[in-house]
């Protein structure tokens, strides 16, 4: 296998339901206007807490400082896993777990934190730019690694990385955060981008302006109830959505693609308080159980909390699985 450095240098930001509308035209142009905007990596949730966005430095450079904008201090690079069996276009339906023992494992035991972002064509790993050492040296024995320059794959020289590690050293266990499954389901989607302005009217009243009853009155245990998450990225020029069926209704039907099965998704929200960026091992806590049984997941980190999205009929099976992880930690 390969795993590629792509060239995005990544900013992870939040901001803050209320001030949402003083970032509306911004967001608007990097969302629609691709000809307006150098940005090649973007990237919006929405969560019940927030919006966070991952974008790169043009797109970064779009936004206003103010006291609604959170950014975390590092800057992130993207890696993406390539195999002789992937494509670029079609949706693998595995996600996270298919990459969790050769990448996202290996990484935890070295303390390299690491954020996902799954999408309909690829899952990325995001790594701060200053574990990039750490990581290559991590990582070489398994896959051939290559940096991209100016679009073009160049191998990266990895006869030297062990240079200067030591074999990681057995650090405290790492937090076993709980988690909780709203009642919403999910579909995850793509759109041809050049039929983008036809739903741009829909998605920017999800987006910036539809506040429901039901948006604004969910119940605030999300075991018992649906929550408000929006998932819209555009890399690369290929787009990816992840919305309630509910949701969904207010699209055309004919414009939104997914998968032949037309599967639903039910979602773990990971973390009873906001999860920080230091932290290492969270996707792998929740990875490589899935991994272990065989579980399909698509994964978004956010700002606060992460998110795996598994198929509606193995719900019950996940759970199970991840309970009984939490219990043979305690």
């Amino acid at each position: 296998m390969e795993l590629h450095i792509l060239e995005h240098r990544v900013r992870v930001l939040s901001i803050a339901r209320p001030g949402l509308w003083l970032y509306t035209h911004p967001l608007v142009k990097l969302l629609f206007l691709r000809q307006r905007s150098r940005c090649k990596f973007f990237s919006l949730t929405e969560t019940p807490e927030d919006y966070t966005l991952m974008l790169d430095e043009e797109g970064y450079k779009e936004l206003p400082p103010s006291e609604f904008l959170q950014v975390a201090e590092a800057t992130w690079l993207v890696l993406n896993v390539l195999s002789n069996s992937s494509s670029a276009t079609n949706f693998q339906a595995v996600g996270v777990t298919k990459i969790a023992r050769s990448v996202i494992a290996p990484l935890a035991e070295h303390h390299v934190s690491v954020l996902m972002l799954s999408t309909y064509q690829t899952d990325f790993i995001l790594v701060r730019e200053q574990d990039l050492p750490v990581v290559i040296h991590t990582l070489a024995q398994e896959f051939a690694i290559y940096r991209e320059v100016d679009g073009e794959p160049v191998p990266v020289a990895c006869d030297d990385a062990s240079n200067g590690f030591h074999k990681a050293k057995l650090g405290p266990s790492p937090t076993v955060h709980p988690i909780q499954s709203p009642q919403n389901r999910f579909c995850i989607l793509t759109l041809d981008p050049d039929t983008l302005p036809a739903i741009a009217t829909t998605l920017m009243d999800v987006l910036f302006y539809s506040h429901s009853a039901s948006k604004e009155g969910a119940s605030d245990d999300p075991d018992l109830d649906s929550i408000p998450f929006f998932a819209f990225s555009l890399i690369e020029g290929y787009i990816s959505i992840v919305m309630d069926a509910e949701t969904q209704k207010k699209f055309p039907s004919d414009l939104l693609l997914t998968s032949s099965c037309g599967e639903l998704w039910r979602m773990v929200r990971i973390g009873g308080q906001p999860l920080g960026f230091d932290e290492c091992g969270i996707v792998a806590q929740i990875a490589g159980p899935l991994a272990a049984a065989d579980i399909s997941a698509y994964y978004i980190s956010t700002f606060n909390f992460d998110h795996a999205l598994v198929p509606e009929d193995g719900i019950d099976s996940v759970i199970e699985v991840l309970q009984n992880r939490q219990e043979s930690c305690r």
